[in-house]
């Protein structure tokens, strides 16, 4: 069983499409961290650097921020659509 480091949280993140292309996402434990992207890639990449300087901040300010801890990959489920053609 692999273990995760400690130093990782995990947070839920939204993932919408947009009209005029490209994905908006936003984290919705934690009020006002979203984030755009042209791929699913780049907009979970933007939004984990959002949610990063969010708590960097908090942390500063000495706030708490609500996460998950998961202690190994095994404990980890992933709810991810995937479009199949008929």
């Amino acid at each position: 069983m692999e273990k995760l480091d400690a130093n990782v949280s995990f947070y839920s993140i939204v993932i919408e499409s947009c009209e005029e292309g490209g994905y908006f996402a936003h984290c919705p434990v934690l009020q006002g961290c979203h984030a755009e992207g042209e791929t699913y890639g780049e907009v979970i990449d933007n939004i984990r650097d959002v949610i990063k300087s969010h708590c960097e901040l908090r942390r500063k300010h000495k706030e708490l921020a609500s996460f998950v801890k998961i202690k190994s990959l095994s404990d980890l489920n992933i709810t991810i659509p995937v479009p199949v053609s008929n």
